[in-house]
């Protein structure tokens, strides 16, 4: 009866040797891997990473260096923040670092690694991407949509009329910001709007606005099953229930979007289908009918989740149109995205294979984080990078070695396809709201700009101010 177990246990040991010896091995083949900090056994440099993120990955470089090899449980870890570094990552190295990890997010809320944001790079994603830039965001399909952006500003500014009536009142941003986004987005896509006035369906509009909070804030919660994959089955913290569960009510929400104006373009014929108004889902739809194979309802769902004042003056509203000529608003929004980029660590790619940066040895699947937020305040780069200061961007093109500076939309054939849309959306909203109303700070002391503890780098307060409306909006 003994004989089996010390069978057992000596193969065991072997085995354990054995990949001792091949571990050793492949470390003599490394020989020149990224600096790291001292790790601990299993967990690696996990509990050296504590919120916010990407201020203590900032510190880590700092102490460590600018490139650094991290171990995260299982995983592999590239953090770079030189701009030098990361234009070499998204031109040199460009293809080999186009992919993204399978984390577990993915699985479940990009269906299966299906969308353009998450999909490994291959046949997929090229044709992902071409959908987005050519029917969803070309100069053209954005010039189509332009009315509906213009529309939803309007409604923004005329409930902060409501809000303000004549007087100097606070008034609370964040929210607007919210519904102006997702609004233009599904008006966009579906000809509908979720939030604010004018919804069509309220019970179905607060129903999705909680799939969508409750979405975001286990998009950013940690997931073990991450970093220890054989853990995963476990699920111990329930967060791929939860997952599961939020998608299934996502889906059949989109579904049924897909499937609505399906039925409202097979009603109309003939002359009547050109007086219904043209959306998103409506191109790709069409393009569904030609091809099939590459326009699927899951890529159709996916797609549509995924998009100076007085030179004005007072006689009319700011439109579109103008925003080429207000080149200090533009400064505005590109120092604001300096300080407060959206997302302060890009999303993360992988290595598809092994490759040298920098004359380091980068393994195959090796996990690349960019401290976007590190970049932008690097006093090598930035004079005052605390401060700011919107006139740093008169006369500056972003073009070349520049443009890895400010990389608030990420770079590379991986950058944000909806990045156009966004620039377009920000600046009509913010020159209208500076065109039609006096703001002021609640009190003498300077906005809290304090940050949350989200991979998004939400504000811990939310932004409120002081407006009243301007004589135009009072005509």
């Amino acid at each position: 009866m003994e004989e089996p177990f010390w069978y057992g246990l000596a193969l065991i040991i072997f085995t354990l040797l054995l990949k001792l010896s091949t571990t050793k091995l492949r470390q003599k083949h490394k020989k020149n891997l990224p600096p790291s900090p001292p790790s601990l056994p299993m967990i690696g440099h996990l509990h050296l990473v504590k919120q916010p993120i990407h201020r203590t990955l900032q510190a880590l470089t700092e102490k460590f260096g600018k490139v650094l090899l991290l171990r995260w449980g299982s995983r592999r870890v590239l953090l770079v923040s030189p701009p030098s570094v990361a234009e070499e990552l998204f031109t040199k190295h460009d293809i080999i670092f186009a992919s993204r990890p399978r984390l577990l997010v993915g699985k479940h809320f990009a269906y299966d690694f299906t969308t353009v944001t998450l999909a490994p790079y291959g046949d997929l994603w090229r044709n992902l991407r071409r959908v987005m830039t050519l029917e969803v965001f070309s100069s053209a399909r954005l010039a189509q949509f332009s009315s509906i952006r213009q529309g939803e500003v309007r409604l923004l500014l005329n409930q902060t009329m409501k809000s303000c009536a004549k007087s100097m009142t606070k008034v609370e941003l964040k929210a607007k910001f919210t519904e102006l986004s997702f609004n233009v987005m599904t008006m966009m896509a579906v000809g509908k709007r979720y939030y604010g006035e004018n919804v069509l369906d309220a019970e179905e509009a607060k129903n999705i606005q909680k799939v969508i909070r409750d979405g975001v804030d286990i998009s950013g919660a940690t997931n073990f099953g991450d970093f220890f994959p054989f853990l995963q089955w476990m699920d111990m913290t329930g967060i791929e229930k939860k997952m599961v569960s939020l998608m299934a009510k996502m889906d059949n929400f989109l579904q049924g979007l897909v499937d609505e104006r399906r039925e409202i373009l097979s009603a109309t014929c003939g002359s009547n289908r050109k007086e219904v108004k043209k959306l998103m889902i409506d191109n790709l739809s069409a393009l569904q009918e030609k091809e099939p194979q590459f326009y699927t309802d899951q890529i159709i769902k996916g797609i549509i989740t995924t998009p100076r004042l007085d030179k004005v003056g007072q006689e009319r509203l700011l439109e579109e149109q103008d925003l080429p000529k207000l080149t200090y608003l533009q400064n505005v929004i590109n120092e604001t995205l300096r300080l407060y980029p959206p997302t302060p660590l890009l999303v993360p790619h992988e290595a598809s294979e092994d490759c040298v940066v920098r004359g380091f040895d980068v393994p195959r699947h090796t996990m690349l984080f960019i401290n976007a937020w590190a970049i932008h305040r690097d006093p090598e780069l930035w004079e005052d990078p605390t401060k700011f200061k919107p006139e740093r961007f008169e006369g500056w093109s972003g073009e070349g070695s520049e443009g890895y500076k400010l990389i608030a939309f990420g770079a590379g054939r991986r950058g944000c396809p909806g990045a156009g849309l966004a620039s377009r959306l920000v600046r009509l909203a913010l020159g209208s709201l500076v065109q039609s109303f006096e703001w002021e700070r609640i009190g003498e002391e300077n906005v809290d700009m304090s940050e949350g503890l989200r991979l998004t780098m939400p504000r811990a307060k939310p932004l409120e101010a002081m407006c009243k409306p301007r004589p135009l909006m009072l005509a």
